[in-house]
């Protein structure tokens, strides 16, 4: 019925182009629709990448505005992140199912209509639900931005196109602090979240006029809606008990309540995984030794990240003097570190293996967090601040490619996927509950952030808990991460210690937030 040239043509993953200007699978890096692919992917990552750090510069001017309590400021950040790490693997799924630039559009559009809610919010409670929706539409969105690259590009040119996606998503990143000190300060927080909708409007009609449709013609069962709903009760419980016990105090009825309901969510969570035929969070591959013990260390070292994170915004504005602008500025050299030198540790973890640099990273992270102990009233930045973002963005150099390389590579490369969204999953409930827990821990509550003295010295307190959390993560990672030895000349890779047998790859998701290049090491 058709010649040749006029046969309609069967993608790699099952369904025919639409929309897009090449053909899933078949793009190239230089080609004018792989650049359009590129664009539409980059920038829609940028858009919950960003939106994930730089309201903790807008925190205390968000508070000054409503007259809002600490605890108010925390949830600003915890309600994004709840629903972001709950959701991030079933949107994987979503768009493994229905189609990946589909789902993206969604996320994107969603992610853009909730950010003009934060942006008009006449309230703190109003502006908190607002950000939970946009952790929603993060989570649709995040996946895609990275399975299009790899359904969409021919497989030769997958790797530098996720090596481009990489290394401009941090240049994103870096932008993005400086760029919302800069709107707090000239003109209002917020502009933080109201420049998300034309941005978002670009992306939606870049993707539609460029990127192909694709999605997985395996994908088979049921959409873990249950894991996902029990995650998010569970998550948003024992956060919520968290950050109300300084408050109410640790024995009220509603910190009692929430906190065991999140408790008892999560137990719920752990055993429908446990039964169902195609989880969100497949347990099963915790039983690889290598993978568990990884996601051990991530959980450790990014909870330790979360918190110093959202303090040292605040104590730069609060107690140092900076403006947003300045504060925005001040953590820039980490990005510019780990965009300088990922790659080159990631290639060294290659040579040497990775218990080395997964041991020496976090103790380098570690000296760098009690270099912040200078950020103190009149700080200096290139005699106070500097030196330790220096440290922190050397440390997480070492680190992070060799740990994202190890995660991925406990498993089969079928199951690369899945492995990635888990351990992103897992680094970003460690930097939630930190978030959570660490200014409880350290006394920061109520007005706190009004009082130079009293954060001051919540902030010197969450410093030690995090150097020893990095202490942690890297006697965990000197204990439990192997080195594999290399096999003799001409002999055949010896076989990965796997675990039982996994359930299908749902899609590729990015690895753990501050990644600058997670496929150089390999």
């Amino acid at each position: 019925m058709f010649s040749k040239s006029q046969a309609p043509r069967r993608e790699p993953d099952g369904i025919a182009p639409a929309g897009g200007t090449g053909t899933a699978g078949e793009i190239h890096v230089g080609s004018a629709a792989g650049r359009w692919v590129l664009v539409a992917s980059i920038l829609g990552s940028a858009l919950a990448g960003i939106d994930a750090t730089v309201v903790n510069i807008a925190l205390p001017a968000i508070g000054r505005d409503f007259g809002a309590g600490f605890g108010t400021l925390q949830w600003a950040v915890t309600a994004y992140t709840v629903a972001l790490a709950s959701l991030i693997l079933l949107g994987g799924a979503l768009g493994d199912r229905y189609g990946r630039r589909r789902i993206f559009n969604v996320g994107v559009l969603w992610f853009a209509a909730a950010s003009l809610l934060c942006g008009l919010a006449p309230s703190a409670g109003l502006l908190l639900a607002a950000r939970a929706l946009q952790g929603v539409g993060g989570a649709l969105l995040m996946p895609g931005s990275l399975a299009m690259i790899q359904a969409s590009f021919h497989p030769e040119d997958r790797a530098r196109a996720i090596g481009a996606w990489s290394a401009f998503g941090g240049v994103a990143t870096a932008i993005g602090p400086f760029l919302g000190g800069w709107l707090v300060q000239a003109a209002s927080w917020r502009w933080v979240f109201l420049i998300n909708a034309p941005l978002a409007v670009a992306v939606v009609l870049i993707s539609r006029r460029h990127v192909p449709e694709t999605r997985d013609p395996a994908a088979a069962g049921r959409i873990d809606v249950l894991g996902a709903a029990l995650s998010c009760v569970g998550l948003a419980g024992v956060t919520y008990a968290i950050i109300a016990a300084p408050e109410h105090g640790a024995g009220s009825a509603t910190v009692l309540v929430s906190g065991v309901l999140g408790v008892a969510a999560l137990a719920g969570f752990l055993v429908a995984e446990a039964r169902q035929a195609h989880p969100m969070l497949p347990l099963s591959m915790f039983a690889v030794r290598q993978f568990s013990a990884a996601n051990g260390v991530t959980f450790a070292v990014y909870g330790a990240f979360g918190g110093v994170f959202f303090l040292l915004a605040v104590q730069l504005q609060v107690v140092a003097g900076f403006s947003p602008l300045a504060a925005g500025t001040a953590m820039l050299p980490i990005t510019v570190m780990m965009l300088l030198l990922s790659a080159r540790f990631g290639r060294l973890s290659q040579r040497i293996g990775p218990r080395l640099p997964m041991t020496a990273g976090p103790l380098i992270c570690a000296a760098a967090t009690l270099l912040m102990f200078r950020v103190g009233p009149g700080a200096d930045y290139v005699r106070d601040v500097l030196p330790a973002v220096v440290v922190l963005g050397f440390g997480l150099a070492v680190l992070v490619a060799p740990l994202t390389a190890t995660v991925l590579g406990a498993v089969g490369p079928e199951h690369a996927g899945v492995a990635s969204g888990v351990n992103n999953a897992v680094a970003r409930a460690a930097g939630l509950i930190a978030v959570a827990a660490l200014p409880a821990v350290a006394g920061l509550s109520g007005r706190s952030y009004d009082d130079p003295e009293a954060f001051s010295h919540g902030f010197h307190v969450s410093l030690v808990i995090a150097a020893s959390l990095l202490a942690a993560g890297a006697a965990l990672a000197a204990v439990t991460i192997r080195t594999p030895p290399a096999p003799p000349a001409g002999a055949p890779a010896a076989p990965r210690d796997e675990g039982p047998p996994e359930p299908r790859m749902h899609c590729a998701v990015d690895g753990p937030p501050l990644t600058a290049r997670k496929c150089d090491s390999g």
